[in-house]
């Protein structure tokens, strides 16, 4: 998932939740530590309890992002994001950030290809300072037209700093070259066209008809119970408009061959981003192709690593990546690479995809690449803010939390066979797309090397 980041227990009134269905608690909807109640208007309301906790998590999801921008308003749900940190009716953009920072917490937001993300950590005796703060954002913003034309400025400077920054470069280029002529090959920030063509009324116009209620999800997690967080969010959720949660256009590509775009520019070294196609976040074999990605390059035990870094000692840094959305995913890995050494570098790892399709990887990597993803996840999850995370990503993207368990269980039950599988049908070369940023002026030997 690329993302673009901008930079307890209060005493609440006793009365009837007259607005509020209260959960049901059926573990396919919320197991273990898992609640959630939708609203009537659609808002729904998800936490994840950790008493233990000094801090507590709070999150506001919107199911809208950067693929659900017509061509014109490319970058807006990334506009927005930073607008609504300019000032409430309320507050000014001072006070927002000091009234959450003031009590000792921060407030940050981001955004993806299908989601926007506002949140904010706190002790968790601030709960309800902070999440007032939040819902002042989202429902109080003024979209001042002032404060438009100066963060247009900040957001190109943003978007000019990613383009000097060719290891961030490229993998725009490659997405370009996934998804050609569609959402999801486009920038999230935009370009400086559709920024300085988006002015108040289309940025508002925009939020109005996505910033609806039933694609708005309201997340916490930390030293929170959820009784707490209904009372608070009672007053807020009735005030969010209400509408039909945004659908975007499914993704298409017609490839039959290998793509190549290099941009020729003067660099100290080449930088590369190799993906292929994959399936998407519902697809049963999508833990296989979690499996492959980390044998294949997403920790220093990986075949790439130990292949083109330590073998060969061709790049300092090289590894590969997993990117699941609704209905397409994609694998892609990235390097930088001495330039006159980069058609061998290209060669290894090309060879590397090969190895995964022609042999079965042992039990034991098999194995060691499990015990790894699911230390990762145990690790991750002891944070309240990822566990706010974890809440937010599944509920936008399953409509239900999936528990940490059964993600384990379905780790599980990957065979070797299940990631030979996942590699000939995904790692072939009609499927790969190759984007490189380097001083060199020809891709002729790239294309060969893909296309063998």
């Amino acid at each position: 998932m690329r993302q673009h980041t901008s930079t307890l227990k209060p005493r609440l009134l006793v009365k009837q939740q007259r607005r509020i269905r209260l959960p049901e608690r059926r573990h396919d909807i919320a197991p273990d530590m898992y609640q959630v109640t939708r609203l009537q208007n659609g808002v729904t309301v998800a936490s994840a309890a950790m008493p233990h906790m000094a801090s507590v998590s709070l999150g506001i999801w919107v199911a809208v992002g950067g693929r659900y921008e017509p061509a014109q308003l490319s970058g807006a749900s990334h506009f927005i994001e930073h607008l609504l940190f300019k000032g409430t009716k309320r507050r000014s953009a001072k006070q927002i950030s000091q009234d959450v920072e003031g009590v000792g917490g921060y407030l940050n937001a981001f955004t993806c290809e299908e989601n926007t993300c506002f949140f904010a950590k706190a002790p968790h005796q601030q709960f309800a300072e902070v999440l007032d703060v939040l819902m002042d954002m989202f429902l109080n913003s003024v979209f001042d037209s002032g404060e438009i034309d100066k963060e247009r400025s900040v957001i190109k400077e943003e978007l000019a700093m990613y383009l000097d920054q060719p290891a961030h470069h490229v993998h725009e280029l490659l997405n370009e070259l996934l998804w050609p002529n569609q959402p999801l090959g486009r920038s999230l920030t935009g370009t400086e066209q559709t920024l300085d063509e988006m002015k108040r009324p289309e940025l508002t116009n925009f939020f109005k008809q996505n910033y609806v209620a039933d694609g708005v999800l309201i997340t916490a997690a930390g030293r929170v119970e959820h009784s707490e967080l209904l009372n608070a969010v009672d007053k807020y959720a009735r005030r969010i408009q209400r509408g039909i949660r945004p659908r975007c256009l499914p993704a298409f590509n017609q490839q039959q061959s290998p793509n190549v775009h290099l941009l020729s520019k003067q660099t100290e070294q080449t930088q590369i981003a190799l993906g292929y196609r994959t399936c998407s976040r519902h697809a049963p074999e999508r833990h296989a192709v979690r499996m492959l990605n980390t044998l294949l390059g997403e920790n220093m035990s990986s075949r790439l690593f130990q292949v083109v870094r330590e073998d060969h000692g061709l790049a300092y840094s090289i590894t590969s990546s997993v990117n699941f959305h609704d209905d397409v995913g994609s694998l892609s890995i990235g390097a930088g690479i001495e330039t006159a050494r980069t058609q061998e570098a290209l060669s290894l790892i090309t060879r590397e995809t090969r190895w995964f399709q022609d042999k079965l990887a042992s039990r034991k990597e098999i194995s060691r690449a499990r015990d790894y993803l699911i230390g990762q996840l145990e690790l991750s999850l002891e944070s309240a803010e990822n566990q706010m995370m974890w809440i937010g990503e599944q509920w936008m993207g399953y409509g239900k939390i999936i528990s940490p368990a059964e993600v384990k269980e379905r780790l599980h039950t990957v065979t070797p066979a299940d990631v030979r599988a996942a590699a000939r049908q995904y790692l072939r070369p009609e499927r790969a797309s190759l984007a490189v940023i380097s001083p060199l002026k020809s891709d002729s030997a790239f294309r060969k090397i893909l296309a063998s």
